[in-house]
């Protein structure tokens, strides 16, 4: 006779233990990939031009006066004459009727260069949009991402303005979750003793500055994430697979976006449990 105690049935432990919200982000940035795939060339560059940022389309709507020197700055450095001409032809029908679209400030990142482009920064999502959206739920992990995204926009037109290059991926809105999660995920959790086995620990605090500073894994982490957006951004190499050289600095204005945002998402969290 089997004495065993009559246990609820448990239902199936999913291969990927993600919130729902970061698995959705995911998908869709997989589904809009899969669709740009079986896209006509000329359709696909359609949407590239009316989702991506653009630098250059932006400087030209916000200061008109600009278009020569978009013009002339896009064929330096170009080696051969007829890639000059080509990016040339491309800056006058930029310019030619400049406008800002400002929705390319965050549709950007819905884009992405390749396959490899797309799977590491899905990747990064996952380990660190996870304890994010586990934290701060679905509304703040959105707010979180696209104030990183929007940000690093605006850094990269501040330091590049007169770029061509079409601005893709999620990379900055990663960044923003990536600099959130490093303010409590990179330390052990509070001292607890459960009184009743229903009862969870308390959320650790967010770490400040200086706290961080003394984090040594915390600072390793850190530390190695910026030395790599710098020295790929200095040295104009691709990464994650996508076509261009690396946006450094729209990663590291996503990434200060996340860090100095996060405290106000906090108090909002306290008041929203009283």
């Amino acid at each position: 006779m089997d004495a065993s105690p009559d246990l609820p049935h448990q239902g199936r432990v999913p291969v990927f233990n993600l919130p729902r919200v970061v698995t959705v982000s995911i998908a869709v940035l997989a589904v809009i990939h899969v669709v740009r795939t079986v896209l006509p060339d000329e359709l696909d560059l359609s949407v590239l031009l009316n989702l991506a940022f653009i630098p250059a389309r932006w400087t030209a709507a916000f200061d008109p006066a600009s278009a020569a020197e978009i013009v002339r700055a896009a064929g330096e450095g170009a080696g051969r004459p007829d890639i000059a001409t080509a990016r040339q032809e491309f800056a006058r029908y930029l310019v030619a009727e400049p406008s800002a679209m400002p929705w390319t400030g965050a549709t950007y990142a819905l884009l992405h260069g390749s396959w490899v482009h797309l799977i590491f920064n899905a990747v990064w999502l996952a380990v660190f949009g996870t304890p994010v959206a586990r934290r701060y739920g679905v509304m703040r992990y959105g707010l979180l991402a696209l104030a990183g995204v929007v940000v690093g926009a605006l850094v990269h037109l501040f330091v590049d303005p007169y770029s061509l290059m079409p601005l893709v991926g999620a990379s900055a809105g990663i960044s923003a979750l990536m600099a959130a999660a490093a303010r409590f995920v990179f330390q052990p959790p509070p001292s607890f003793v459960a009184g009743a086995p229903w009862q969870l620990p308390p959320r650790p605090t967010l770490q400040t500055i200086p706290e961080l500073l003394r984090n040594r894994p915390a600072v390793l982490f850190l530390g190695v994430w910026f030395v790599t957006n710098l020295l790929f951004g200095v040295l104009a190499l691709p990464l994650g697979g996508s076509e261009g050289p690396i946006a450094w600095d729209a990663h590291l204005g996503g990434f200060a976006a996340g860090f100095f945002l996060l405290p106000l998402m906090e108090r909002g969290a306290r008041h929203a449990r009283r």
